[in-house]
């Protein structure tokens, strides 16, 4: 019985063994990504005083509370107060959420009617608030938003993040018959970390077939044509929005754990077109 015990636990090892070795084949083949190389299109290094807002050549804003809280419940209204968002004189954008009593306040800023780009690698680097009820992301719509509407508009969130879980990032795509609670989505975790501790460059390379989602240039997700059960709509200009949410479907209520003010510290943002 013990000889026979033992051959079969070999047998079932080794068939183990040969599928973790198909399942790593299968991660390589994943992470060879073909050579690219990348001309700089346009960049925000936020260099400037401390206390100056954005620069409005490149970003605009949201204001106020949006209709029905932004689509998703939110709480906090948007404003282009410094206190919500500017330089911090060090080369980095910050955008505060803050608590006063029972409302919030954030910001919200966009490259919308300034600057949009089809195709590419977008990337920021940046470090996130954490917190229950706590949402910064970094994301992108499409130019034909305010005429078709959205999910027909496309949505590409390169970034999002749920404050109570400050360790796992999401990366997501929103298009009709796959928006809202049902994005083709998937999310990356730090073993030993979290992402409001240190910087991450958070990035896409987008071209006509497919979405490839990156943290610091470790390729996690492909999204291809094929993979959407609705219309792929990633084929026109996307402009680039930074904003930290308080509330809302996705993470819901803060708590009294979650701690006030929080900030997204942005280094960089830099979008490149593929040389060909």
């Amino acid at each position: 019985m013990k000889t026979t015990n033992i051959k079969i636990y070999t047998a079932a090892s080794l068939g183990f063994i040969f599928l973790m070795v198909l399942a790593a084949c299968d991660r390589d083949d994943f992470q060879k990504l073909e050579k690219r190389e990348w001309r700089l299109v346009w960049s925000d290094e936020f260099d400037g005083a401390a206390g100056e807002l954005p620069d409005p050549a490149n970003w605009t804003f949201d204001l106020g509370t949006g209709e029905d809280g932004w689509g998703n419940q939110e709480l906090q209204s948007y404003t282009n107060n410094p206190a919500n968002v500017s330089l911090d004189g060090q080369g980095n954008l910050v955008i505060t959420a803050i608590q006063d009593g029972n409302s919030f306040t954030s910001a919200r800023i966009k490259t919308q009617g300034l600057f949009s780009q089809q195709y590419g690698r977008f990337e920021a680097r940046l470090k996130t608030p954490y917190g229950p009820g706590l949402w910064p992301a970094f994301w992108m719509l499409g130019d034909n938003v305010e005429t078709v509407g959205w999910p027909q508009c496309g949505e590409i969130d390169i970034m999002e993040l749920r404050g109570q879980e400050p360790q796992t990032i999401h990366g997501s795509i929103h298009g009709p018959g796959y928006s809202a609670g049902n994005p083709v989505s998937k999310s990356y975790t730090l073993v030993n970390g979290r992402f409001d501790a240190e910087y991450h460059v958070f990035a896409i390379e987008w071209d006509e077939d497919k979405i490839d989602f990156f943290v610091d240039d470790y390729l996690y997700q492909r999204i291809e044509t094929t993979d959407v059960p609705g219309e792929w709509v990633f084929d026109q200009p996307f402009f680039i929005i930074l904003n930290v949410a308080v509330g809302g479907d996705y993470v819901g209520f803060p708590t009294a754990q979650t701690p006030f003010p929080q900030k997204m510290i942005i280094d960089y943002v830099k979008v490149y077109e593929e040389v060909k």
